[in-house]
């Protein structure tokens, strides 16, 4: 059973669910005057860290403020791991990978600074088989490649995350995804239930 709905199924039954253990009726362990169980039923439901950073962060970490259109990247990619049913660990690789490709700017052709034929959130290229220019610069098709590739790479659950982004984006600069695991968690963390 999806985890989310039997969360919400014993919520509904007035059950707590807290680090895979049933905790009982919720009554039992609130005070009536301050319960609130719609609080604890979401912050259940938030993602657990040492599934989304499962060997700690590699290196010194980076991070950038985003605006609007950078965080609707990321809702893109969150939307289409949960779609490919990837879990967590999938979306943190995700946005790493295109916090150090594109800063989760969907980019266009960039002239003579592009890297070759380079487009999209991934950097991905027309003429390495990754799609249409107009594919590559939709979010949603673009993290469904990236995640096509990911799900292709053995064992990239337990894979170091610069590991697992390499072996698909097979970049100038492998170690270059270390530095935005963290940012990348944070972001999963807070948009994966909203």
């Amino acid at each position: 059973m999806n985890t989310i709905i039997r969360k919400s199924v014993l919520s509904v039954a007035g059950l707590a669910f807290a680090g895979g253990v049933f905790a009982g009726p919720i009554a039992a362990h609130a005070n009536p005057v301050d319960a609130n169980p719609a609080t604890v039923a979401v912050q259940a439901d938030k993602p657990d860290t040492s599934k989304l950073i499962p060997h700690g962060t590699q290196g010194e970490q980076s991070h950038i403020t985003l605006n609007d259109e950078q965080t609707a990247n990321v809702k893109a990619i969150i939307a289409a791991t949960k779609k490919a049913g990837l879990p967590e660990r999938a979306a943190v690789i995700s946005i790493a990978t295109s916090l150090q490709e594109s800063k989760l700017e969907n980019l266009g052709h960039l002239g003579d600074a592009n890297d070759h034929d380079s487009l999209g959130l991934f950097q991905q290229r027309p003429s390495s088989g990754w799609g249409t220019p107009e594919q590559i610069t939709d979010p949603q098709y673009s993290t469904t490649a990236f995640l096509k590739g990911l799900k292709q790479v053995d064992g990239w659950q337990d894979m170091p995350l610069t590991e697992a982004a390499q072996t698909v984006q097979v970049s100038a600069y492998p170690d270059a995804y270390a530095q935005w695991e963290q940012q990348a968690a944070d972001l999963v963390t807070q948009h994966w239930n909203s």
